[in-house]
């Protein structure tokens, strides 16, 4: 007897469900490849703004789960399409990392730091910066938030690619950009206008519209409740969390509203999704 598909596409979170810094985590390939073959299709979605896309997808496929790069969604390359169609006139002072500036340059935008990146002494003036976008930023440092701060103080529009407060490594979790924004909130009582990666919708609406899949016949799966778990139920998808990264038994049973399916790993989704 042929399987009945429960869903027909999955959405995977990357970190903490499929990989942990250079490594699948158990089950993940075999999980995905079990899937694909029963004809359910795959996307992964990254709050994370440090690479393209088809950076994030040439690790996969060297980690043994082969993706192309269009089947991968940023933050980063949601927020820079997004005020690409909505807000083009606006200089944008970015608090991130060289990819996301380039990711915002390629969509036409102007980015008020550019030389700045290039030279720490340059010193831009907050009266020709129009909009503030937060992102991850290693090389955070007092110069960047201040110029920040003195452009919401004047007005400023401001938005950001994601709103996490730390952002899972091998070694442990580092400060994401959640942290940054939690500072300039301290700072001027304000928060972005738009956050373009987990939870919201604007995310998970462009993973979707790409799949051409309706959310109940999608299955969200990642580790964190506050993100993953969150928009997958918002959107009215169905929703699976993996103890593979931040989230514990004892977390989930604290929810409200808990996820359809908790599993040990991606390994045990194809038994759920692919039923007989």
């Amino acid at each position: 007897m042929a399987s009945k598909l429960l869903v027909d596409a999955v959405v995977f979170d990357l970190d903490g469900t499929v990989y942990l810094g250079e490594a699948a985590l158990p089950g993940a390939v075999e999980g995905v490849a079990a899937l694909r073959a029963a004809g359910v299709r795959t996307m992964f979605v990254s709050n994370k703004p440090l690479e393209p896309r088809e950076a994030y997808a040439a690790k996969l496929t060297r980690l043994g789960i082969p993706t192309p790069g269009e089947d991968v969604i940023t933050s980063a390359f949601v927020l820079a399409h997004y005020l690409a169609a909505h807000e083009p006139d606006l200089c944008y002072y970015v608090i991130g990392e060289e990819y996301l500036r380039q990711e915002l340059r390629g969509s036409g935008l102007c980015v008020a730091d550019e030389r700045a990146a290039q030279d720490p002494k340059e010193v831009i003036e907050p009266e020709g910066i129009d909009a503030v976008v937060v992102a991850l930023d290693r090389t955070l440092d007092y110069r960047k938030l201040n110029t920040a701060y003195q452009a919401l103080r004047r007005g400023a529009r401001f938005f950001a690619t994601n709103a996490d407060d730390a952002c899972p490594m091998p070694g442990g979790a580092i400060p994401d950009a959640g942290a940054t924004l939690a500072a300039l909130h301290q700072l001027t009582r304000r928060r972005p206008e738009l956050v373009a990666g987990k939870p919201s919708p604007l995310i998970l609406g462009t993973a979707l519209d790409r799949l051409g899949v309706p959310p109940a016949r999608c299955l969200m799966v990642g580790d964190r409740l506050e993100t993953d778990l969150r928009m997958g139920q918002e959107a009215g998808m169905l929703t699976a969390v993996p103890l593979t990264g931040v989230s514990t038994l004892e977390d989930i049973s604290r929810l409200e509203r808990p996820p359809d399916f908790v599993i040990n790993g991606l390994h045990d989704l194809a038994p759920i999704v692919c039923r007989s």
